[in-house]
This record gives structure tokens, C-alpha cells and sequence, in this order.
């Protein structure tokens, strides 16, 4: 103890967290890194596999509703004439030249120098393997390393000719390579988790997902954080989940991470809980702005408390599609095939549209853009337009109805049931307990964790989404707590985490929308967004990384060694027993 009383945290960080491997799955993007680094890497959480040779690129989750109905659009056409209200700009269908509204103009030239605008293009990603023997016989691997691109790129067509030839198709093309795929090239785009969710449907079966998770972060292991299959036994690995994970995907990912990647041992936190160690605080109402899910929990002194947890599906890729949506329908789109559902490296030019010029503003929020369109196999073309209402689209976070999320299929009710030899033994057995010893504070082995008699953490379905807007969810998690001191705490301790919470002007918007949000008769009249210490999109991973290198005992961590042989029956695929203890074993951290 005296040691941890003058130890500096960054030497402690860097002596405990060499060996520890931190990872926190989104949807669109995972975060992964050694503990004692300062961020994270951030890789598009997607892979591509090379199919038969005459087709073409295929979005294996395509298959979903991406149709909009006639109630739909005109919910989304009175959500944005509810915003312009607010922010005091026209109507949809009104010309501006009949409102007597001033025009206010954000600068022509879209400068802002708080925000590093990107304008350059995409480019196509190279699906073949090179020979590099014979396309450069005479060059040493020294003079290799130090060739720049340009050179190559200038030589004769000849050899150009010749070396195309010799070319292979790579056979697996991983994270953001595998979104600028083009279109033409014979190859099947999988996104492993959808809306929270691994992406399991009729046309993406389990096991397939599990193996594109498990050939994905492989790559990660090795390409990005080079620790190779042979060292692996001498690192442990700590799960940040979000709060949207089931038990069963849990389970699963750790059979990932323990059997097939071969760690030494896992702990499993969630994700709401690692952001509150991860910006210093202990009690916290977490609102985490993914791109495909937002969630809201609180947090009491290190506690999660689960009542108060809300899922909203919709994220930061909605307001990106609200966006193109708003700009066809001023018509100030170029004349140009956008379509993010079969050309992905449209939807990653739309988020970085949204980044740069999206923000929270009252008055007409223009700017000046340069608009990439993306042809089959053929060099991006520019187009500079004026794009409007560029306040619109994150507004949708407050009016849902506005973003309109895609429907993706959800896994089969069937496999959330979880009964494969996981519950039935031990459902209702009687555990011991200890009467001597603080609640959530009980040993690892020790199956009767009091956690389990209030968190509900076998559910028979989904979770459930809510259908209402950001302020709403807020206002809802926070009164559920049902304690005024600890009410008027959280109200103002709300921490904006995830990729969406660098929009613009979103913190004063999230403290006047939940102000206006609660009932009049509570006796409570402050609102406070706390701002975050580090970037918004690494802190659960931050936080997950603390966690980790202060679990001295370490507890609550699985052991490759037990998962194995008390986990999973050998020889008889992905089947579990004795679930309750795992589980118990595994996230007892969570409440504690």
C-alpha cells in the first residue's frame, strides 16, 4: 500500500499494463490496446472474404428494411419543422426567399479552426497479392522499406502489365481496407455487430460470425499491437462490453478470447462503468452516443445501478444518412450515385461530412463541401457544393422520428434462450451465501453473488429499446433512481461519451433539452454536462485499462485453464455448464 501511495499513475499504468490487452467492441468500430498506452487503435469493425470470381462486392447484412413508408417520411417531415422551430430557420417545404426569418450563414469556406476539415478523397483499396519476386527481383528488402509509393506507381506500363498478371486476389481484407472495396470486385462485406448485437441473422449464421470476430481480432493481435500466437499465453485481456451485450454473446466472445486467441485470463466490464474510472468519477449518469446505439446508465459510487438503463436505436451513422437525406431534399446534393447500403465507402465520406460540419446551432447553418462520388474501379470524382441545414441532423438525437434507423434482423429469438446444457443444472439450485461480508463484495469463488437478486442479467429476449429522444432517456434513467440527493447528483454529473458526443454545441443542447424534460413538480432546477478529460470515443477504453491495472487481486478474472475445462464440453461444439458460477466469476466486477 505504501508503494501505491508514491507511485506516479503513468509508471504504474506502464509497469501493470505491458501485458494487459484492452478491448471494447462497438458496432462500427472495436478499440484495442496495450493498458499503458495513451489511446486506443480504432479499426472499422468489419471484414471482407473473396467469393466467386464473377461476382460482385455483396453487404452480407443488405438484407434488411431499408424502405421508408408513407407514415414514416411524414413523421420525419413534421420532426424537422419541429427543429427548424427551434432553431429558427425555415420549414422544410419554405423557400427562403418568403420568410422573414434573418439569415444567419456559417462561413462560405466551411472554416472552423476547432475542427480539422478533410477533404481528400478515398481511395479504392488493392485486392491483390503482388509477386514480389518477380514484379522486383533486384531490390533488397532494405532498399524495399525505403521506396516511396510514387516511385513505384511511376514505372513503365509494361511492367505494369506484367506484374498485374502475376497478381493474386487477397483472400481476407480486414477493418477500414474492407469498407473501400469497390463494388465490382468479387468479395462479401460482414459487419460483425449490428445495433449493439453480433449481426447474427438467416443469411449471417453464428458460427460464421464467430469465426469473422475471431480471424478479425487475430489480425488486430498481430498486425497492430505485434504480439504473436506464441506470446499470447503471457498477456491478459480485459473485455470492455457495452451495455446492449447479452449474456450469451458474452459468453461466447470470452470462448473467443480465452480458447481460440489463447489468453491467459479475461475479465469482462461494462462499458458504462469502465467511462466513469475512465474521466475520474464515481457517480456518473453515462449517456454513450455510439453510431448505431446510444445508452444511458448511472452510476453510483462505483456502482451500476440497472434500472436506470436505456437503449436508443439510433447512433452517429443515422444522423450521417439524415444528412444525405436533408441535402436531396433542398436538392443541393450533386447529381452523383450515393448509396451507402452496397457502396460502403460512401457511408465513411458521410461520417466524415457530419464531423466536420455538423453542429448544434440556432440561425441557417451552411456551408461550402467538396462531395466525392465513388464509380465502380474508377478514381473518386470532386464536386464542391453549398450544403444546408447543417444544424438539422443532429437535432434528430432529441427527435428520433427525424432519423428513421434501419430495421436489421435480429438474432433468432430462439438463440437468446441460452438452454444449451448453460442453465438448466444450476437455475434452481440454492447457492450458499455470506452474511458476513458487503454486498458485491463477495470472493470470486463464492457462486452467490447478492448482485444476481436485483440485476437482471439472463434475459429470454433482446433488450428492450426505447422509442423516445435523448433527453427523454436521460431524464427517465435518472428519475428511476427514486432518491432525490442522489437525483439532483446525477443531473448534474452527465458524462457524453462516444463519437458522437464531439458534435458541436451538443452539450449546451443536452443540458437545456433535460431541463426542459422534467416534470415540473421535481424539485430539481440545475443541469450539468461534465466535460470529459480525454477524447469522448476512448474513455470506456481508458477506463477499462484503470480498471485492470488496479485489480490487484484479480478476483473476478476467468483463467484459460477453468473456462476450458469447467466452460465447455469438449468435442461437443460451443456448449456451456455450470453457467451461474461463470457468469458470477466473470462479472462480479461489474457492481463492485
Amino acid at each position: 500500500m505504501d508503494y501505491l501511495k508514491t507511485v506516479v499513475p503513468s509508471q504504474l499504468l506502464a509497469e501493470r499494463g505491458s501485458n494487459l490487452v484492452v478491448i471494447n467492441p462497438g458496432s462500427a468500430n472495436i478499440r484495442v490496446g496495450l493498458a499503458k498506452q495513451d489511446s486506443p487503435f480504432s479499426i472499422p469493425h468489419c471484414i471482407a472474404r473473396r467469393t466467386d470470381q464473377f461476382s460482385k462486392l455483396n453487404v452480407q447484412d443488405q438484407l434488411l428494411n431499408s424502405q421508408v413508408t408513407t407514415a414514416q417520411h411524414m413523421e420525419r417531415e413534421k420532426a424537422y419543422d419541429v427543429i427548424a422551430s427551434l432553431l429558427k430557420i425555415p420549414f422544410l417545404d419554405e423557400e427562403v426567399a418568403n420568410t422573414s426569418i434573418p439569415r444567419k450563414m456559417g462561413r462560405v469556406d466551411g472554416y472552423n479552426p476547432q475542427n480539422n476539415r478533410k477533404d481528400g478523397a478515398f481511395t479504392w483499396t488493392d485486392i491483390h497479392v503482388k509477386d514480389l519476386k518477380s514484379s522486383v527481383p533486384q531490390e533488397s528488402s532494405s532498399d524495399k522499406s525505403v521506396v516511396p509509393e510514387s516511385s513505384v506507381q511511376n514505372e513503365g506500363t509494361e511492367s505494369k502489365e506484367s506484374t498485374l498478371a502475376e497478381q493474386k486476389f487477397r483472400e481476407v481484407i480486414f477493418g477500414e481496407e474492407a469498407l473501400r472495396i469497390s463494388p465490382s470486385e468479387p468479395y462479401s462485406l460482414r459487419r460483425l455487430i449490428r445495433r449493439g448485437h453480433l449481426n447474427i441473422s438467416q443469411h449471417y449464421p453464428m458460427q460464421q460470425v464467430l469465426e469473422d470476430l475471431h480471424a478479425l481480432w487475430d489480425w488486430i493481435l498481430l498486425e497492430k499491437l505485434h504480439i504473436p500466437h506464441q506470446e499470447r499465453s503471457l498477456y491478459s485481456v480485459i473485455l470492455v462490453v457495452p451495455e446492449t451485450f447479452d449474456n450469451r454473446e458474452i459468453k461466447e466472445i470470452l470462448s473467443i478470447l480465452l480458447g481460440d486467441l489463447c489468453f491467459s485470463s479475461a475479465v469482462v466490464h461494462q462499458e458504462g462503468l469502465a467511462a466513469v474510472f475512465g474521466n475520474g468519477l464515481s457517480t456518473a449518469c453515462v449517456v454513450n452516443l455510439g453510431a448505431q446505439v446510444s445508452s444511458v446508465i448511472c452510476i453510483e459510487d462505483g456502482v451500476a445501478l440497472p434500472n436506470t438503463e436505456k437503449t436508443l436505436p439510433f447512433g452517429g451513422e443515422d444522423i450521417s444518412r439524415c444528412l444525405l437525406w436533408t441535402q436531396r431534399h433542398h436538392q443541393t446534393w450533386p447529381q452523383i450515385r450515393t448509396d451507402i447500403l452496397t457502396k460502403p465507402i460512401d457511408l465513411l465520406m458521410l461520417n466524415r461530412l457530419k464531423e466536420s460540419y455538423c453542429e448544434i446551432k440556432e440561425g441557417e447553418l451552411d456551408a461550402v463541401a467538396v462531395v466525392h462520388s465513388y464509380e465502380d474501379a474508377m478514381p473518386a470524382g470532386s464536386h464542391k457544393t453549398r450544403l444546408t441545414a447543417l444544424n438539422v441532423p443532429p437535432m434528430g438525437l432529441f427527435y428520433p422520428t427525424l432519423l428513421i434507423p434501419d430495421l436489421y434482423p435480429p438474432p433468432p429469438r430462439s438463440w437468446f434462450h441460452d438452454y444449451e446444457d448453460m442453465l438448466e443444472e444450476t437455475w434452481h439450485m440454492e447457492f450458499p451465501r455470506r452474511s458476513d461480508m458487503p454486498d458485491g463484495l463477495y470472493p470470486s469463488t463464492n457462486a452467490g453473488l447478492q448482485m444476481w437478486d436485483n440485476y437482471p442479467f439472463f434475459p429470454m429476449k433482446p433488450k428492450k429499446e426505447e422509442k423516445v429522444g435523448l433527453a427523454e432517456a436521460i431524464t427517465s434513467s435518472i428519475l428511476s433512481t427514486g432518491r432525490i440527493d442522489l437525483q439532483r447528483k446525477l443531473f448534474c454529473s452527465i458524462q457524453l461519451i462516444g463519437g458522437v458526443a464531439l458534435t458541436g454545441g451538443l452539450i449546451p443542447a443536452v443540458e437545456e433539452r433535460v431541463l426542459h424534460t422534467i416534470p415540473s413538480n421535481e424539485a430539481i432546477h440545475t443541469v450539468e454536462v461534465l466535460q470529459s478529460r480525454t477524447i469522448p470515443t476512448f474513455v470506456p477504453w481508458k477506463g477499462g485499462a484503470i480498471l485492470g491495472v488496479l485489480d490487484f487481486g484479480r478476483d473476478a478474472w476467468v483463467h484459460r485453464e477453468d473456462w476450458i475445462r469447467n466452460g465447455i464440453h469438449i468435442g461437443s461444439g460451443r456448449k456451456y455448464k455450470d453457467s451461474y458460477f461463470l457468469q458470477a466469476q466473470a462479472m462480479c466486477y461489474i457492481n463492485s
